[in-house]
Order: C-alpha cells, then sequence, then structure tokens
C-alpha cells in the first residue's frame, strides 16, 4: 500500500525534467541516457539486507523506489521528493507494479522523519540540483536519520573541467553542477560528521559526455 502526503511544498524547488512541460518525457530520456542502469549499480553496492528500513531521497517518479522494492521485497521503502506532479507518476508506478512504497512530499534538507529511522539512505541524481547550503543541510539531515552504523550512498553526475565540447558545456554549464566535484562531495560528507566517506567508482553515460561518480558513507 502506498501513501502520499499533500503538504504543498514551502519553497522552491527545481522539478525532476527541469520544467513541467517536460515531466511525461523525464522517464523515457534518462531510461535512453543510461539512468537505469547506474541505478542498478548503486543497489549493488548499497548491500541491502532483509528488513532493513531504505529512504530514496529526492524519489522523482519513483524509478529508484519501485526498483529497490521489487528486487528486495523484504525491506520498508520510503521515497521523498517536494514535486507533488512527479509524486502523482510515482504513486502510478507504484500501483501498476503492485509493489508496497511509502511516497512523502518534502524536502532532503528538512527530512520528515524520526532520528535514527533508516538503514540506508540512497540519493540518485538529484544532489546536483542544491544549492551549496542545502547540500549541507542535506548530508546533516541524512546523518540525522540514519541508524548508528547505517550507510548513505549517492549517484549524481559530477563535474568535469577537462572535457570539452558544445554539448559537454552546455550539460555543464548548470551553476550548482560546477561545483559538483569529487573532492568537494567528500568534504561535504566528512564535515557533516559521516565516517568512511569514499568515491566507490566512477561512470560515465551518453556517449561519455556525462560523467557519474558512486559515493558511500556511514553512521560511525
Amino acid at each position: 500500500m502506498s501513501s502520499e502526503t499533500t503538504e504543498p511544498p514551502r519553497k522552491e524547488f527545481l522539478p525532476a525534467a527541469g520544467r513541467d512541460v517536460f515531466l511525461p518525457l523525464y522517464d523515457p530520456c534518462v531510461s535512453f541516457l543510461g539512468f537505469e542502469r547506474a541505478r542498478k549499480e548503486l543497489l549493488a553496492q548499497a548491500n541491502i539486507k532483509p528488513g532493513q528500513h531504505i529512504l530514496d531521497i529526492g524519489c522523482g517518479t519513483g524509478t529508484l523506489a519501485v526498483l529497490l522494492k521489487r528486487r528486495y521485497a523484504d525491506v520498508e521503502v520510503v521515497g521523498l521528493d517536494p514535486d507533488p506532479k512527479a509524486l502523482r507518476r510515482a504513486k502510478t508506478k507504484v500501483r501498476r507494479t503492485g509493489v508496497s512504497v511509502q511516497l512523502d512530499q518534502g524536502f532532503a534538507d528538512e527530512l520528515p522523519y524520526e532520528p535514527q529511522s533508516f538503514d540506508r539512505v540512497l540519493s540518485s541524481f538529484m544532489f546536483h540540483h542544491l544549492a551549496g547550503r542545502d547540500r549541507e543541510k542535506t548530508l546533516n539531515e541524512v546523518l540525522r536519520v540514519l541508524k548508528p552504523g547505517g550507510s548513505f550512498h549517492l549517484l549524481d553526475v559530477v563535474s568535469d573541467h577537462g572535457s570539452h565540447g558544445f554539448l559537454h558545456r552546455l550539460i555543464h554549464s548548470h551553476a550548482e553542477l560546477k561545483d559538483n566535484t569529487d573532492e568537494r562531495i567528500l568534504q561535504l560528507m566528512s564535515r557533516a560528521g559521516f565516517t568512511n566517506a569514499e568515491k566507490v567508482r566512477a561512470g560515465s553515460m551518453f556517449f561519455g559526455v556525462l560523467r557519474t561518480a558512486y559515493y558511500r558513507a556511514n553512521n560511525g
């Protein structure tokens, strides 16, 4: 059984597709770009165990949350996103696949959950959307809701200043993406209080134009 909160967001956010008009194209586009394969790798790295409680922050249209529940039927899955339109699509996806996922509306830097609620927190292709201060607040919140011994698993597009070409410059012109580097992400994780913050793996998508990276950090 899925649920969705109805409280309206209290601040601005960037929709999953950039603009609401593009939302119907979001799932096929990200599948074409290779996001689904990358998310499967993220799940493999998370070392998920039976009975665990998992949070997907910035769940968007619910692809990762549904994939997680279908692969690990005996875990509890919660997806959080500020975009009510994306959440409606996520709710439809959950219903069509017949899985049980809780869907909540809210912001990653103000998580509406009790301390030490989750064994794993996952984030895929969301972190670079956040402004600098919101990234710090989000990591503080993730650490707060993680159980002792729990872990945070982050997958995102990262800045690559060494590459050139028009398409690369267009994609990486996003103001927040410019500061989304390995060094900066690991620095913020350590500053928030995580232990063993590390880059697990590097990758790429869309013919090498998009450089991606996987990170992991622990609570204690």
